[in-house]
């Protein structure tokens, strides 16, 4: 991406973002011409701002006054709820070229789009020599929907000045969204990490659909557009193009889904910003509910019916990739424990779910363990009885016994039970969405092939890139292809059991896991 080897070794995050900045901004803004105020600033958006296009040097995209807008139609629709998913529904969407007059109409029925809402544009520029390709131009729409209401299905049409969804000849483009319900109700949702754009990532997609989930959760490495992932802005094939491709393939889903992510270390694009998440930042809309939506966009919670979900940025803390190690200060762990705190407290909330994406335990010989994770918030996965914690960066399916203290506390088998209450924490790593797969050192251990064994030689990531070999007894399910996780959450009466049932499904659709977490509603 731009940045000498010898140089980037040495380099965070925000310091490879002013070498790229210093070096491509005012060479290519000079020599490509003008820049519409509150567009473009060092190559990337400002939040907020309408848009029009970046002059680059070498046009990849015609004057928006040349353009008819009729030809020109959106793609890589996808949701997202706001803070509080009952009421709030964030769409957004791309289009190729910039556009006249964006907007989304919504209504409760097909023929009914009277309600018409502007939408912001946000352009990311991308210069000859940051990327794989020449001068690039992405155009993305976002469109903040409010006051809706609870367990309501409501339609909507994209679209912009020459496009207009509500025409009859258009009405195939429209998409739905069901917004959650008002009270505790039984819901399905699904989770992995590590996509990318592949047959596979496809594949899954398609068997995600047929669950006919509630929402999504992505625990990080979102499309790949920097395939190195090491935070290094190296000169490693980053194209933010590969975005283009990944909300293509991606609408199918999150184009009535909500599809909530948390960031990885291949999310993390030094152009755009000192964080790595500018061109996220453009491309995402997410509940802004987190302890610093600036730098941790990725950082935040919501509440679906008795569950409550966190989202947390592992980049922050990783001792194995540390481009952004220490960014938050401290504040992320200080917000998450306060979250953790006031979900146990709440009177309608029963489980509490964390997703993001490096593994606290995992026994890949990739990546395996990441020490900052077991250091920074494994103690208050324990302290506040945390039901279920989904990773992805490790490419396969595991998931562990019952575990507290960093020891195992129950053996879990497969359609077995845990009790967070008494016993501890289950952990999956979920992360074999669509990129190549990695290994294990034991041989794999699922449902209808189980292959016991006493303990599995693994080892954790530790400062300064240093690694612990350690011996484990927690690794209970190995899967070695690709899947994805099923949660079915069944809310009950005060003092009886109300359940998460978990099941890996496989690309083929067979179930390679199941176990429940139970613990008595409030």
């Amino acid at each position: 991406m731009g940045v000498p080897d010898e140089l980037a070794e040495r380099m965070g995050m925000a310091e490879q973002h002013e070498y790229l900045r210093s070096r491509f901004s005012r060479r290519n803004m000079i020599r490509g011409g003008a820049v519409t105020v509150g567009a473009v600033v060092g190559g990337t958006f400002v939040p907020g701002a309408t848009a029009q296009a970046a002059v680059p040097t070498q046009r990849t995209a015609a004057s928006p006054e040349k353009v008819d807008g009729a030809l020109v139609a959106p793609f890589g629709r996808h949701l997202a709820y706001g803070n509080d998913p009952r009421t709030e529904m964030t769409v957004s969407w791309q289009v190729p070229v910039a556009v006249k007059k964006p907007y989304i109409r919504i209504g409760a029925h097909p023929w009914d789009l009277s309600r018409k809402i502007e939408a912001e544009v946000r352009t990311l520029y991308t210069p000859a020599g940051v990327g794989a390709s020449g001068d690039h131009t992405q155009y993305y729409l976002h469109a903040e929907l409010t006051h809706l209401r609870p367990g309501r299905t409501y339609y909507y049409g994209v679209g912009h000045q020459g496009f207009d969804p509500a025409e009859a000849h258009l009405l195939g483009t429209l998409g739905t969204f069901t917004t959650a319900p008002a009270h505790k109700a039984p819901f399905t949702f699904t989770a992995f990490g590590d996509q990318g754009v592949s047959y596979h990532a496809l594949a899954n997609d398609s068997l995600i659909l047929g669950q006919n989930p509630s929402f999504h959760l992505h625990a990080g490495d979102i499309a790949y557009g920097d395939p190195a992932g090491q935070g290094k802005s190296t000169d490693t094939g980053f194209d933010s193009r590969t975005w283009d491709q990944f909300l293509y393939q991606t609408e199918s889903v999150a184009k009535q889904i909500p599809w909530m992510v948390s960031y990885g270390n291949h999310d993390m694009e030094a152009w755009y910003s000192p964080n790595g998440y500018g061109g996220e930042e453009a491309r995402w809309n997410l509940p802004d509910n987190g302890p610093d939506a600036k730098n941790l966009p990725g950082v935040y919670s919501f509440v679906y019916g008795n569950t409550a979900i966190i989202s947390l940025d592992p980049n922050d803390i990783s001792f194995e990739i540390p481009a952004n190690l220490g960014i938050s200060g401290g504040t992320q762990t200080t917000w998450f424990e306060g979250q953790l705190k006031k979900f146990r407290a709440a009177k309608d909330i029963d489980f509490v779910i964390v997703f993001f994406h490096h593994c606290a335990y995992c026994t890949s010989t990739a990546h395996a363990s990441e020490g900052g994770v077991r250091q920074e918030w494994v103690p208050l996965f324990d302290k506040y009885q945390v039901d279920l914690v989904i990773n992805g960066h490790n490419h396969q399916y595991e998931r562990t016994d019952v575990i507290k203290g960093n020891a195992v506390t129950k053996k879990l088998p497969i359609g077995g039970t845990a009790y967070p209450e008494t016993e501890g924490v289950v952990y999956v790593t979920a992360g074999a969405a669509g990129r190549s797969l990695y290994a294990f050192t034991a041989p794999d251990s699922y449902e209808g092939h189980e292959n016991e064994v006493d303990s599995v030689s693994s080892f954790i990531c530790l400062k300064d890139g240093a690694k612990q070999n350690e011996t484990v007894t927690w690794s209970r399910v190995r899967y070695l292809n690709y899947s994805f996780l099923r949660v079915d959450v069944t809310p009950a009466s005060k003092g009886r059991y109300t359940t998460l049932k978990v099941q890996g499904i496989a690309e083929t659709g067979d179930r390679i896991d199941h176990f429940t977490v139970a613990r008595r509603a409030k």
